[in-house]
């Protein structure tokens, strides 16, 4: 029996429903990450930047070699890490702790959950002012310093190459901790209880039951917010730009804020591309090899 010509296509037609329903979001993706992402490709290998009524001049590797011997870059690259190194192990263990004391059943706990998580809603704007205030010669850290008898002059807390890091770190840390603590919370609760009764029958009670259960099977959950808070820090922009703008001398500014400052003070367009390219190059390779690792460890849950 010959088949309808009719029939030979529905197979065809329901293969291609999904991607119809993809369509429209690949579409908005399309206008607006990946055609900006391939100009911006474009754009590292040519000379575009104040005058940008003049079509792009094609250069090669011109802005990478200017890359490679550019000291601010490579200050930029340094405080990035140590902003990694600074912010991702805290914001991966205490919000963990956080997550265990608040998930007991004891009165008034909701209220604890809901102070803990305000950050989180507070704009960063709104957080970064506020925490500019607080760092401040007469704010409010150096007035209870000084009024206790701990200092005898206020703290540079945003003015000391040596503070201004740490400072904003205190801000990205601050603005985390209740959002990751949520995540760790959501995966505590699905631990069933009788994993605990049974560990307290074998004598790991207290903390030591934590070490024991809530530690290995929480395992997928600090691999997911070691990696989002990891983005997040090399991401970091708004707290740089509204407490120290990268300053002093340079000992705040990250890689994006560096390329902020390319593209949109100095109008080095093409340079901020180079810049972007360097920084994307670096998370891939970063993130192949945690790939690498984890697929080589038999012992490494997955989501």
């Amino acid at each position: 029996m010959v088949k309808a010509s009719g029939d030979r296509w529905q197979p065809l037609g329901r293969a291609a429903v999904p991607y119809l329903f993809l369509a429209p979001a690949l579409v908005v993706l399309g206008m607006t990450v990946f055609w900006p992402a391939l100009r911006a490709l474009y754009l590292s290998f040519t000379s575009y930047g104040f005058d940008v009524t003049q079509p792009p001049l094609w250069i090669g590797l011109e802005n990478f070699q200017n890359l490679l011997k550019d000291r601010t870059f490579w200050v930029t690259v340094k405080n990035t890490v140590v902003y990694l190194v600074g912010v991702v192990p805290i914001l991966a263990i205490a919000p963990l702790l956080l997550a265990i004391l608040v998930n007991r059943k004891l009165p008034g706990i909701r209220w604890f959950r809901v102070a803990y998580y305000t950050p989180v809603v507070v704009s960063v704007v709104v957080a970064g002012i506020a925490w500019r205030w607080l760092y401040a010669e007469n704010g409010l850290f150096n007035q209870f310093l000084l009024g206790s008898g701990l200092l005898e002059k206020a703290v540079p807390w945003l003015t000391s190459p040596a503070l201004s890091l740490p400072s904003v770190m205190v801000v990205t840390i601050w603005k985390g901790l209740g959002y990751y603590m949520v995540i760790y919370l959501a995966g505590l609760q699905t631990i069933p209880k009788d994993l605990y009764e049974a560990a307290a029958i074998d004598g790991s009670d207290g903390w030591k039951k934590h070490w024991d259960i809530t530690l290995p099977l929480m395992r997928p959950y600090i691999f997911l917010v070691t990696v989002i808070s990891a983005i997040a820090a090399t991401k970091v922009f708004e707290e740089v730009y509204i407490l120290t703008q990268g300053g002093p001398l340079n000992s705040s500014k990250t890689i994006v804020y560096y390329v902020y400052e390319q593209a949109f003070q100095e109008l080095e367009m093409s340079y901020a591309c180079t810049v972007g390219l360097a920084l994307f190059l670096v998370i891939l390779t970063l993130s192949i090899l945690r790939l690498v690792l984890d697929r080589n460890s038999d012992s490494t849950p997955y989501l």
